[in-house]
């Protein structure tokens, strides 16, 4: 995709990608649509590519594009499909509090990965993951199955499975919203835990103290009661009541400070024990 700005300078980034691109003198090009850019269109189809590797692109190929390469456009998708279709399919597997989840390799059409699959690799959602790690992992999996994938589609040796389309098995995720992580305490603990590990590294999960964002990178579900929101002391530890049971607060930011572990917010926040969040 086009360099966009990224971090406190808002100076544009360039992707790991690009880089390599840059450096091996590959042709690159950075269009903001392939529908509206027939140039970029033309000069894919003078390449006269066997095939196209998508993955995590962010921009739909028109039909135009999936006709160039004989051997078809291939996407490398973030879930063991027909589950988690679409936009964020690793948060949404932690939010939905899944034992497993995966990477296929499919054959691209014209629907939101909705084409046939070639292959399926999987791996368990650990308790501690969150969006960050299991993206990592699930990373390193998909460009290990895809080499793989790649030589047995392009000599014949795969038939691609097509996706079932049953309601209990097909399921959609869309783009997640920068205020997606605000918490609602009414809600279990076990589901905000999730949105703390779904939600890291982006947008965060946060409350409001004293009116600024309080975001909360680590926490651990308790047994015991509160009103929800309530901060409660445990001992050496603090708390925040919930919908059913306690969120046990370990690192945590408070507005205009960077991440750190409790004991050292704490220190610099008295009255934050027996507040409401």
């Amino acid at each position: 995709q086009p360099d966009r700005p990224a971090g406190r300078g808002n100076k544009l980034a360039i992707t790991p990608v690009k880089e390599y691109a840059l450096a091996q003198n590959i042709p690159l090009y950075q269009p903001l649509s392939l529908r509206k850019e027939p140039a970029v269109v033309n000069a894919l189809r003078d390449l006269a590519a066997d095939l196209i590797v998508v993955a995590a692109y962010g921009l739909i190929l028109s039909k135009s594009v999936l006709a160039i390469p004989r051997l078809g456009c291939v996407n490398v998708h973030g879930s063991i499909l027909p589950a988690y279709r679409g936009a964020s399919p690793i948060s949404a597997a932690i939010l939905d509090g899944k034992a497993e989840t995966g990477i296929s390799i499919m054959l691209m059409d014209e629907g939101l990965d909705t084409g046939p699959v070639l292959r399926i690799g999987t791996t368990p959602i650990l308790p501690e993951d969150t969006t960050a790690s299991l993206t990592t992992r699930l990373a390193d999996l998909g460009a290990t199955l895809l080499v793989e994938t790649l030589e047995q589609w392009a000599s014949g040796a795969i038939t691609p499975t097509p996706q079932s389309e049953l309601p209990g098995e097909v399921s959609l995720c869309g783009r997640i919203e920068k205020d997606a992580g605000l918490i609602n305490w009414s809600l279990p603990a076990s589901q905000i835990e999730r949105m703390v590990r779904a939600y890291t590294p982006w947008p965060s999960a946060f409350t409001l103290w004293k009116g600024e964002p309080f975001k909360i990178w680590q926490a651990e579900v308790i047994a015991g009661t509160a009103a929800p929101g309530e901060v409660v002391a445990l001992g050496k530890e603090v708390a925040i009541g919930t919908g059913a049971g306690l969120l046990k607060l370990k690192t945590v930011q408070p507005a205009a400070k960077k991440a750190m572990d409790l004991r050292s917010f704490l220190n610099g926040a008295p009255g934050f024990v027996g507040s409401r969040l």
